[in-house]
């Protein structure tokens, strides 16, 4: 058949193909393709010419429609696309639009686009849930539609202040009314009546709808809208003589008398009487086609209880073999996409119990116990999220449950070492065998402890709550530490004997201290000791625990704990000497730089609680040596853990910002940075001040403390100087006082009830701490006066100095004789008188001037020699002197080697 017949009719194609077959010849592009067979109505619609007007408004709806379906999914990426194809439509449309003006529906999306863009913008949370794409076009969607919505601010300040519709709109949606499809509310823009009623039927027949319903429904509405449309045509008729729209005709108008206003609440009233009855027809045809029970009408958004999977089927026997082979089966589900972790806990414990219940004996439990903690460490799969409270205490209670089987039964042996082949499990004649680690487990729930405090606002009433946990923690710890020194091994004692020293260590003894201050009078030595043996001190228990790991541990970093908690904890106790000598002996400063990060960290909390201790015994420059490498480098927050700084994010991305995060020590342990600052300044106050004084006029002297003399020089740039507020300003005008030797306004700034509450009263013996502090500001006072007013004085008496410093005869005898063996004071002491006879040797200020101009022209001269020797080729021929500067060297003239061999030639 030839081709040019395909346009036949239907028959006509029917009665060829059965006649004749056909070849059809696979054709690219246009060529060879078949025109589509319309009927007469469908070829009258398309034969309809259209004005330019009408073309570009459609174009423009059809992109308004996709964006607004864009904005329903929040699909941003997609509304950035059909935005910008929005504007360049408009900007083909510009010319019609200068004619008819902006079109309404134009600037309702503008506006709504906008508005929609900023609510995105304001959800803080819905930003971070986007992904990438659509974070980026929501940022540059935004900066686009506001600086394209500044041509059309008029129109869209009139349209947001009368938000009326379209007269286009209004009569869709009065179409939709009269149809009773008013529960949706359409966005759509522009859709023509015979658009919407094709794709209508369209749908009717896709999803096989009948047609009786729909019809009755829209022979009811034709009788509503003759009605409707006899009153328009009589009102138009009346109104033949004026211009009116045309949209005017199909306006409803609000009803003027009463009883307008009857007939049409009576007419609404039927109209929703029909639809209802109509509803219900329609369910119950539903319900009957359903009677089978096949189907299930279910109320939307309600989850269906899904009844909890059986573990065996009825009549099955239950024995070792058929429980293992179901754990195995439990277990191989662990880590699938789409296992629910709470469900495999839920079945593990239903195994637990039918074990029990059919006494399959205590092997099998320990087994299952095991994997049921396992499985509670593993149900929050990111390491960064810690364990939910009722998950908390279920793991709590779990491993007290295990470690009572095993410590009831001795003859249960786990281990990590048994393997799964070698498993003893109901064979009770011998000994019980079970694949496990429970070192493991508690160091994991240790691990999980940490997590959860390190999670927790340290300033709430939880962090309270989860804190009386530790107390459990403990008792696990010591259960284990007791299970595990009859039946473990040395490297396995060693790691519980750190778990329960990493929790000792950090806790002042209020017991042990009140024991020392008042010890139990008319009672004999064996009550005492039975007293003390009753409740171990800690610094006892410290001791066992570290001595046995100093004898018996393999490997460094448990050993380097051990002792940096021991020193911890002996200088928490003020036990100072030990403490010094236990750091010195152990070299710890010479390696701590190759150790991994958590133990630099433990470390440094361990160097400065050493020197707060010493500051508390009184031994200030031993305090400010051992606090000078944390303070001085500015960042003591981060390297003892206790947080973050900000200035250092952007060296690090967000992976490493993460595992910083894990390493923070949590709150309760934290040492107060306040103190730890206080406690700096105020030692570096009594070693620089009197040093100050003494080298005034020396231009080579050096800073004991960088970041004391930073704060002085803040204090000194003030324009106004007021009463200190801070901690740094109390110790920045105590040490002005001290400069001047006034020891009381001193003495006033550094201890009074601000500084008390800030810092003094947060050490364990508060009193002892101020008196102290008092004597040693009154000692570096003396010492300041005698450096600073020694030039005024021929002699000075020292019954005069003790009045003055309220310091007895003999300390104010000993600190002049130091002074001057020191040859710090040029003076000598008169024994009958009691006086101090000062030698004036001094310089004074001229003389002060006179030698400083002299060092610079010195170190001027030397340095033009060493520019001029550079010039002239001669290098190495000076050695640098401390005292006499550059000296000639052997073999060398000043000026070099030429002059050297010119008067060698001359001899």
């Amino acid at each position: 058949m030839s081709r040019f017949f395909t346009n036949g009719s239907d028959s006509e194609s029917e009665s060829s193909s059965s006649g004749e077959e056909q070849v059809t010849k696979p054709v690219s592009g246009n060529y060879g393709r078949q025109p589509l067979l319309l009927s007469e109505d469908e070829e009258d619609t398309k034969r309809v010419v259209r004005s330019a007007k009408d073309k570009r408004f459609e174009e423009l709806t059809n992109l308004i429609r996709t964006i607004r379906n864009a904005m329903k999914i929040r699909d941003v990426t997609k509304c950035l696309e059909e935005f910008e194809l929005l504007g360049k439509a408009y900007g083909k449309a510009k010319s019609i639009v200068d004619k008819e003006g902006v079109p309404r529906f134009y600037i309702r999306i503008l506006a709504d686009l906008e508005d929609y863009l900023n609510e995105l913008w304001e959800d803080k949370e819905g930003k971070k849930k986007m992904n990438k794409n659509n974070a980026k076009a929501l940022s540059t969607l935004r900066q686009k539609i506001r600086k394209y919505n500044r041509d059309f601010e008029s129109h869209i300040t009139n349209y947001k202040q009368n938000p009326e519709q379209s007269a286009d709109e209004d009569a869709e949606k009065n179409e939709e009314d009269s149809e009773g499809s008013s529960d949706e509310d359409e966005d759509d823009v522009g859709v023509s009546a015979a658009a919407f009623l094709k794709k209508k039927s369209e749908s009717q027949r896709k999803f096989g709808i009948d047609d009786d319903d729909e019809d009755s429904e829209d022979s009811e509405d034709d009788e509503e809208w003759d009605t409707s449309s006899t009153s328009s045509d009589s009102d138009s008729e009346e109104e033949e003589g004026k211009q009116t729209v045309l949209a005017s005709k199909f306006l409803k108008k609000a009803p003027t008398t009463e009883e307008d206003k009857k007939a049409a609440e009576k007419k609404r009233e039927d109209k929703a009487k029909k639809k209802h009855d109509r509803k219900s027809k329609r369910l119950d045809e539903e319900e009957e086609d359903n009677e089978g029970g096949e189907w299930e009408r279910v109320r939307g958004g309600v989850p269906l209880v899904k009844e909890k999977p059986k573990m065996f089927a009825k009549g099955t026997e239950i024995t070792h073999a058929v429980v293992i082979k179901k754990l195995n089966e439990i277990l191989q589900a662990r880590g699938k996409k789409g296992t629910d972790r709470a469900t495999q806990i839920e079945l593990l414990q239903l195994l637990v119990q039918i074990a029990s219940e059919n006494n399959l004996g205590e092997g099998v439990i320990v087994k299952i116990k095991f994997n049921i903690i396992a499985s509670l460490y593993d149900y929050n799969p990111n390491l960064a999220t810690y364990m939910k409270p009722e998950m908390w205490q279920m793991c709590l209670d779990c491993i007290n449950e295990l470690m009572d089987i095993l410590v009831a039964h001795s003859n249960i042996f786990v281990g990590e070492n048994i393997l799964e082949e070698s498993e003893n499990l109901n064979n009770f004649d011998q000994p019980l065998r079970v694949r496990g680690c429970i070192l493991t487990l508690v160091e994991r729930m240790d691990e999980e402890f940490t997590k959860i405090m390190q999670n927790t606002d340290p300033h709430s009433q939880e962090y309270v709550e989860h804190l009386k946990d530790e107390a459990q923690v403990c008792a696990i710890i010591e259960r284990v530490q007791r299970y595990l020194e009859e039946k473990g091994t040395t490297e396995e004692i060693c790691q519980i004997y750190l778990r329960r020293i990493l929790h000792t260590y950090y806790k002042f003894d209020y017991k042990a201290h009140q024991r020392q201050l008042t010890p139990p009078e008319g009672s004999s030595k064996s009550e005492q000791d039975q007293a003390e043996n009753e409740g171990e001190d800690s610094a006892v228990l410290m001791e066992r625990l570290c001595k046995y790991i100093y004898a018996k541990d393999r490997t460094d970093r448990i050993r380097t704990c051990a002792i940096l908690c021991h020193i911890y904890h002996h200088a928490l106790h003020s036990r100072w000497y030990q403490a010094r000598d236990l750091m010195l002996m152990s070299h710890l400063q010479d390696n701590i730089q190759h150790a991994d990060p958590p133990v630099q960290i433990l470390y440094n909390r361990t160097m400065v609680q050493l020197g707060i201790c010493a500051f508390r015994q009184g031994l200030t420059k031993d305090a400010h040596n051992a606090l000078l490498d944390i303070q001085s480098s500015g960042r003591a927050k981060e390297l003892l853990g206790q947080g973050l700084l900000l200035r250092s994010l952007q060296e690090r991305n967000q992976e490493q910002e993460k595992v910083e995060r894990r390493r923070q020590v949590p709150f309760h342990l934290h040492i107060n940075l306040e103190l730890l600052e206080c406690v700096y300044l105020v030692s570096a106050m009594l070693l620089e001040i009197p040093y100050m004084a003494a080298h005034e006029s020396d231009a080579r002297r050096r800073m004991i403390s960088k970041q004391f003399h930073h704060q002085l020089r803040v204090g000194e740039r003030q324009p106004l100087l007021g009463p200190p507020e801070s901690m740094r300003e109390h110790v920045v005008a105590a040490s002005k006082a001290m400069k001047m030797g006034d020891w009381k306004t001193c003495h006033s700034f550094i201890i009074n009830e601000k500084m008390n509450g800030k810092v003094w009263d947060l050490f364990p013996e508060a009193d002892k701490v101020r008196t102290m502090l008092v004597r040693k500001i009154q000692e570096e006072s003396l010492r300041t006066y005698l450096f600073t007013y020694s030039s005024v004085y021929d002699s000075i008496s020292m019954e005069t100095l003790s009045d003055m410093f309220e310091l007895d005869l003999p300390t104010v005898h000993s600190i002049i004789s130091k002074m001057i063996i020191n040859e710090e004071l040029m003076a000598s002491l008169d024994q009958p008188t009691q006086t101090v006879v000062m030698h004036r040797t001094e310089p004074t200020a001229q003389q002060n001037l006179a030698l400083q101009l002299a060092e610079k022209l010195g170190s001027l001269v030397e340095n033009n020699e060493r520019v001029f020797d550079h010039k002239q080729g001669t290098y190495g021929g000076y050695f640098r002197d401390q005292k006499d500067g550059y000296r000639k060297n052997e073999g060398y003239m000043r000026r070099g080697g030429y002059r050297q061999q010119q008067s060698q030639t001359a001899y």
